[in-house]
């Protein structure tokens, strides 16, 4: 039996940026549907059950962050945004919406098909539930709570457990301080970015990482952190 293609869905106003998309996507065996519109890609959406949504924020009928907000209203399908609109409030806004991940224009395809292929391997690890996770020389246990690297099991406070469960569990997908601080610590320390960033360098230097040239944990500049997926 032929193994089903990944369906992306493109919604996208600029026609030139719609083509370049589609051929490149179809070249790397997905299946690409497209939208101008975000009220005629919110239909596609529920008509096409897309695995994938690639979404502009500047559409000419309705903004790209309504589109984003109604759509987490009945789905959960992965969203990576594309937009010329670099400012980090204008990303974090999109990512605490719920979309899964921002790329600014202008982008690299390559960068594109890496997030797309995370947010894929994401999504099926969580349709899956799997009970282990493995990236490179970090292996875990999500049954026994254990985290080995190289073979070698090392010893994690909670909320370093806690963080790093959370970012191998959404691994490829951009998370914001918001969203870890209150799944680490809870709402009443929204403000508290410093502490986030003291328990990512622990962790790193855990895990054998380098900020400079990260192998596992990526800083999103203002915005939060992602787990390399590849």
């Amino acid at each position: 039996m032929t193994e089903r293609k990944p369906k992306v869905l493109i919604i996208e106003d600029e026609p030139e940026i719609r083509r370049f998309l589609r051929i490149s996507l179809e070249a790397h065996g997905y299946v690409v549907v497209e939208s101008r519109l975000g009220e005629e890609g919110l239909g596609l959406c529920a008509k096409e059950r897309p695995d994938v949504v690639v979404l502009d924020l500047g559409l000419p009928d309705i903004d790209g962050q309504a589109v984003l907000a109604r759509l987490r209203e009945w789905s959960t399908v992965p969203v990576v945004v594309l937009s010329v609109r670099s400012d980090e409030q204008e990303k974090v806004t999109a990512l605490d919406a719920g979309a899964n991940d921002y790329v600014t224009k202008p982008f690299g395809i390559s960068e594109l098909l890496a997030r797309i292929r995370g947010l894929l391997r994401s999504a099926q690890a969580e349709r899956d539930s799997l009970p282990r996770f493995q990236a490179g020389e970090i292996a875990i246990d999500y049954v026994a709570r254990t985290v080995c690297v190289s073979g070698s099991p090392i010893h994690l406070s909670r909320k370093e457990y806690k963080l790093l469960q959370m970012l191998t569990r959404h691994a490829g997908q951009v998370l914001t301080h918001q969203q870890i601080l209150d799944h680490v610590w809870g709402e009443g320390h929204r403000g508290d970015t410093h502490y986030l960033r003291v328990l990512v360098g622990h962790l790193r230097q855990k895990l054998g990482d380098q900020p400079a040239a990260p192998k596992y944990i990526v800083t999103e500049p203002g915005i939060g952190y992602r787990f390399i997926a590849e």
